[in-house]
This record gives C-alpha cells, structure tokens and sequence, in this order.
C-alpha cells in the first residue's frame, strides 16, 4: 500500500462520536488497505464489464 486512503480525522471523530472510542494508528492502517482492496475489486468488476467508470455495482 502507498497511500493511505481515508481520512484519518473524520473516521476518529465517528468512532469518537459514536462509541465515545479512541482508534489506534494499526485500525486506520488497517482501515485503509481494506479499502483499497475494496477498490481493486470493483476496478477488475468494471474492466470485466469493458468499462471506464468504476460504478456502484462494481462493489459486489
């Protein structure tokens, strides 16, 4: 992974909001990765259907 792709602030302020929880540096690490396996997977659905735009769908 390269880049982390959330953002780090807002996902403490919900945690924090939400369950009055703190959030260690290995969740928003790990956090991140998922996402960006979340977003690999619908990268390979849209280019399986031969397109261009990564929609909604792609998710499943």
């Amino acid at each position: 992974m390269s880049d982390i792709l959330i953002v780090s602030s807002k996902v403490k302020k919900f945690i924090q909001d939400k369950a009055q929880f703190n959030t260690s540096k290995e969740f928003l690490d790990a956090l991140s990765q998922s996402v960006e396996g979340i977003c690999n997977e619908a990268i390979e659905n849209a280019r399986k259907g031969k397109r261009k735009t990564v929609k909604a769908r792609d998710l499943s």
